[in-house]
């Protein structure tokens, strides 16, 4: 599978999201970067078809199918979208997903899976309170628990704060079980990880086709 956003723009004069191309596909993570407090938010909506650009096309393997976007592509953790609320507990988030996923949600269930990712000691802690790295993890294999998810589209995950460098890896471990990954970050975290990713490479620990989609420009500079 692959997404394509090109020329995509949002707002009068691309306000709320300037001309931006993009894309991602079946086992890779994509990092771009957006700044600002709602344009993450909103090329995480056009990426996984939740909303329609006011410039550009969005494809799916080369088709206009906002629908099948939908189904095929989970967006996680996009604020005021998809966020769980801060004061819900681990447990009750996992419940409510497992619930949308058509999987028993009874407590035993929830306290077995959350067992599974290590995440037992967690289950009363409110997911606002949760270390950042835990928290993706949890909410990425969550997401991808409902039928037909082939793609994640991952909002903001330095807003929480910690190490990029953890949930890139994260979004990398996702691409390597066959999803395709975008990841939306600001600036900051996309420099960390083009710079670590630069130092792996000249160290030999990482061929160059590994991180050919590491980070891609915001905007028109993609």
């Amino acid at each position: 599978m692959r997404v394509d956003l090109h020329n995509v723009s949002k707002g009068r004069r691309g306000q709320s999201l300037p001309s931006t191309t993009i894309g991602f596909e079946s086992g890779r993570a994509t990092l771009t970067r957006a700044e600002t407090e709602q344009r993450p938010t909103v090329l995480g909506l056009l990426a996984a078809g939740r909303m329609r650009p006011d410039t550009g096309t969005v494809t799916i393997d080369g088709r206009a199918d906002a629908a099948s976007i939908r189904r095929r592509v989970a967006l996680v953790d996009a604020p005021g979208v998809s966020d769980p609320a801060p004061d819900v507990t681990v447990a009750g988030v996992t419940a409510e997903e497992l619930m949308f996923a058509g999987i028993p949600s009874h407590p035993v269930s929830v306290a077995n899976w959350l067992n599974d990712l290590g995440l037992a000691a967690s289950a009363r802690v409110p997911i606002g309170d949760v270390d950042p790295e835990d928290r993706l993890r949890l909410l990425t294999e969550l997401a991808i628990l409902r039928d037909g998810i082939e793609g994640l589209v991952l909002v903001s995950p330095d807003r929480h704060g910690g190490d990029p460098i953890e949930w890139w890896e994260l979004a990398r471990g996702l691409a390597d079980r066959g999803f395709a990954v975008l990841v939306i970050a600001g600036d900051a975290s996309a420099a960390a990880i083009a710079a670590t990713s630069m130092l792996a490479r000249m160290q030999g620990d990482e061929p160059d086709e590994a991180v050919e989609h590491d980070v891609i420009a915001e905007g028109g500079l993609a």
